[in-house]
């Protein structure tokens, strides 16, 4: 027999083997689908830790934080204060809710340390929650940052899309699978997360329908089985890829795995804007008022008719008894007037103008909106009757026309005052009139990356006139060199005079001017000298005259 008949064959790596399926299976399902493999002996859904030789080297233990969980309702009030304005009664209905769920978890596993069969005689009703509030008013919000907080798995989903298991949509068991995913594989975590299910307002029906109602009411009985103790497989039995994945496993011969996952200990929130129960409400005070304290009962009660609802309003919107029975911690989220959307923008840390101010930075330009600005867009926003989001619909109209004409030119500081608000055509051909022309992108780009580490590194900013970008470009062509790095060279001890006049001035701004390129450290003198000879006013150099009228800046003092 040859050599050669002795050789083993040759078979693909195991890594090869993985990507070949993953392209399979991308090509085949989507982007959503992915494919990973699984050491001999190692469960992937399993909690990885040294005795099971996983390869999860952080040495953070994420179940134990939950397990030591020491937050109380004021606490968690006060972080979602950073992010979601006004709802307090909401916040703090939810915060006590998320401490007695967390609480008892921790008191559960306690007992069950002391003794394993005696966690099983405590008595505990889940506080799942329904949440009641238009559209727009930080419901979402609210549970994402909660889980954050608490460090647990959350998983989002609508209601909308969601059939009973077995029939054509998706299997609602997939919520509780995906927090296996969030947690990357770990299913004790996963068993202390929070799902959190929207516009579940869309599943209610009607009592008269007549059949099968896969989507209404077969959801409805799927998720009460889900929202108390049941088992959840871990892979869904109609999923290529789960099955695929189970395959593996066995042909490697690994050791036993997690099956399920119990959904005891998971917190669910759903949520809906519920349009029309407020009627229902209205009908039920007014049948239950005689006579003249009728009206007298609406009129006090009409802007509050959603803290008012029961059960049975509930019921009478169709949901099931006992499915709304399992939702027994009722949150109502306000509607958000205009003073309320100037607070979002003006304080959230989550706020809008934020995105926009980094839209505006990539371009090289510093945006910075007015409180009169603000005011008068929260107004505008206010009408689209969509809460919050209603902000980005009229800023994205503002603001289309500015993001288009302004990149490209030499503008580096926009003010977005009422004034532009009001008339954002004429403020903008203005503006445009002032910018000068377009220049060459790519010193433009430069210019503009210079200025942002500037800024960052020092904390303080310089802004460059029309002319001296221009001449940037030049002097660079003629040093062979990149703008940025010419800036970097012309400017590299820059923030030792800068601060120096910043100190005694107040100022953090500071124009760059054509003339300062030719002798940067004689310009830089000349604004230090000036800074003692007027502290605590602006100065524009040597010699304020000799500042263009045609600027795209003007210095704060």
């Amino acid at each position: 027999m040859s050599d050669k008949d002795d050789d083993p064959p040759n078979l693909p790596d195991p890594q090869e083997i993985t990507r070949k399926l993953s392209d399979f299976l991308k090509s085949n399902f989507g982007d959503q689908v992915s494919f990973s493999t699984v050491t001999e002996g190692m469960n992937p859904f399993a909690t990885m830790d040294e005795e099971t030789g996983g390869e999860d080297h952080d040495l953070r233990d994420p179940v134990g934080d939950v397990l030591e969980f020491d937050l109380i309702p004021r606490q968690i009030k006060e972080h979602l204060d950073r992010y979601v304005i006004r709802q307090d009664e909401a916040k703090k209905a939810l915060s006590i809710a998320v401490c007695d769920h967390y609480n008892h978890v921790k008191h559960q596993h306690r007992l069950h340390e002391e003794n394993p069969s005696g966690d099983n005689d405590l008595e505990y009703a889940k506080q799942n929650v329904i949440v009641v509030g238009p559209t727009g008013v930080g419901k979402t919000y609210l549970v994402k940052h909660i889980a954050e907080l608490i460090g647990v798995p959350f998983v989002k989903a609508d209601a909308t899309k969601f059939s009973e298991t077995g029939y054509v949509g998706a299997d609602v068991d997939d919520l509780v699978r995906e927090l296996v995913r969030k947690a990357d594989g770990d299913v004790e975590l996963a068993e202390y997360g929070i799902v959190y299910i929207d516009e579940i307002d869309k599943i209610a029906t009607a009592s008269n329908i007549g059949g099968r109602d896969v989507s209404g009411r077969g959801v409805q009985t799927t998720l009460l089985k889900l929202m108390e103790d049941t088992e959840v497989a871990v892979r869904n039995p109609q999923d290529i890829q789960s099955q695929m994945q189970a395959m593996f496993e066995m042909s490697k011969g690994g050791g036993p795995t997690r099956d399920t996952i119990n959904t005891r200990h998971i917190l669910f929130i759903v949520s809906g804007a519920f349009s029309g129960l407020e009627k229902i409400v209205e009908k039920r005070i007014r049948q239950g008022a005689i006579g003249f304290g009728a009206d007298q009962t609406i009129a006090e009660n009409e802007t509050a008719l959603g803290e008012l609802v029961t059960t049975q309003d509930f019921i009478d919107f169709g949901f099931e008894a006992e499915f709304i029975g399992r939702l027994p911690v009722r949150v109502v989220c306000d509607h958000l007037e205009a003073k309320d959307l100037f607070d979002i923008m003006k304080h959230s840390e989550g706020s809008l103008i934020r995105q926009y101010e980094r839209e505006f930075s990539a371009y090289g330009i510093r945006a910075e909106f007015q409180d009169e600005a603000l005011q008068r867009i929260a107004e505008e926003a206010e009408k689209e009757k969509t809460g919050a989001r209603g902000l980005m619909t009229v800023c994205e109209r503002l603001l289309r026309n500015f993001k288009f004409e302004l990149p490209g030119t030499t503008l580096a500081e926009l003010d977005i005052s009422g004034e532009l608000v009001e008339n954002p055509d004429e403020t903008l051909a203005a503006i445009l009139e002032k910018a000068g022309p377009v220049g060459d992108s790519r010193v433009l780009g430069e210019v503009a990356a210079f200025r942002r580490k500037f800024e960052q590194e020092h904390s303080v900013r310089l802004t460059f006139e029309n002319d001296a970008v221009v001449k940037l470009g030049e002097m660079a062509d003629e040093r062979g060199q990149s703008v940025l790095r010419l800036c970097e060279d012309l400017f590299h001890d820059y923030q030792f005079g800068l601060k120096l006049i910043q100190r005694n001035t107040g100022r953090d701004t500071f124009a760059v001017p054509a003339e300062a390129l030719s002798e940067p450290d004689k310009y830089l003198s000349g604004l230090v000298v000036a800074s003692y000879r007027t502290e605590g006013e602006d100065s524009e150099g040597p010699e304020d005259s000799s500042k263009p009228e045609n600027t795209d800046f003007e210095l704060e003092s």
